[in-house]
C-alpha cells in the first residue's frame, strides 16, 4: 500500500464526528413525561436560587456528561435520578432526540422519556428549587412567541488583521439565534429548554 492509499484508508475507516467536539462542554438532558389523572404532563425544574449558573431559571433534568458515564444515555439517567430523586426503575427512556450544538461550545444530548406515575419525586435542594408540571396539551394549544438574538464577531485586541483580506474592514458574518418563549401561569420557559421542548413537540406531532 502506497502513502496515498494508506492516507485514504485511514479516512475511510474513521467515523465522522463534529470538529472540535473534544473541547465542547457536553450535557445530557431528559424531557420527562409523567401521567397525572390520566393526562400526560411535562415535568420541569426550577433551578435553585443559590446556584452560580442560571439561578431560578426553568430547565429539564440533566447535566454534564462525565468521563465515568458509559454513554450520554446513562449520563442522562444518572442526572435525572440525582436531581429529582427517583429510582432507575422509575425511568423509561423512549429514545433520543436531536443533539443541540450552541454557539457557546456546548453540546446537549436530549432524550425523551417517561417517569412512572408511582414515582416519589424528591428534588435535590442543592440543585433544584421546585418541580412543576404542565399538561402536554397546553403546549399544542399555545405555540411559543419567537424573538431573535444576533451574535456578532468580536476579535481579541491582538488579532492579526494584517493577515486577512480587508484588514480591520473585513466583513464578518453575524449569526441569528431564535429564542422561543412559552408562558404558563407565572412560569416563563425560554432559552435552550424552550428550543428542546419545541423540538420534542415537533417530533412527536409528526
Amino acid at each position: 500500500m502506497n502513502q496515498l492509499d494508506h492516507m485514504f484508508e485511514q479516512i475511510k475507516n474513521r467515523p465522522s464526528r463534529i470538529l472540535g467536539e473534544d473541547h465542547f462542554h457536553k450535557s445530557a438532558v431528559m424531557i420527562p413525561i409523567i401521567e397525572k389523572e390520566g393526562t400526560p404532563h411535562v415535568l420541569f425544574e426550577v433551578r435553585a436560587e443559590h446556584m452560580n449558573s442560571q439561578p431560578g431559571e426553568i430547565c429539564f433534568p440533566g447535566g454534564r456528561v462525565d468521563a465515568e458515564d458509559a454513554n450520554e444515555e446513562e449520563a442522562c439517567i444518572r442526572e435525572v435520578m440525582e436531581e429529582i430523586g427517583v429510582t432507575r426503575q422509575d425511568i423509561t427512556l423512549a429514545g433520543s432526540l436531536d443533539t443541540l450544538v450552541t454557539p457557546y461550545n456546548h453540546m446537549i444530548y436530549s432524550f425523551a422519556g417517561h417517569i412512572s406515575k408511582s414515582a416519589v419525586l424528591s428534588p435535590n435542594p442543592a440543585e433544584v428549587g421546585e418541580l412543576f408540571t404542565v399538561p402536554l396539551s397546553y403546549f399544542h394549544e399555545n405555540p411559543p412567541v419567537k424573538h431573535n438574538i444576533y451574535l456578532q464577531v468580536q476579535p481579541e485586541d491582538t488579532f492579526p488583521y494584517s493577515l486577512i483580506p480587508g484588514g480591520e474592514n473585513y466583513s464578518w458574518r453575524t449569526a441569528t439565534v431564535p429564542e422561543y418563549f412559552y408562558e404558563y401561569n407565572d412560569y416563563i420557559i425560554w432559552g435552550l429548554t424552550a428550543r428542546l421542548l419545541r423540538h420534542f413537540l415537533q417530533v412527536t406531532a409528526s
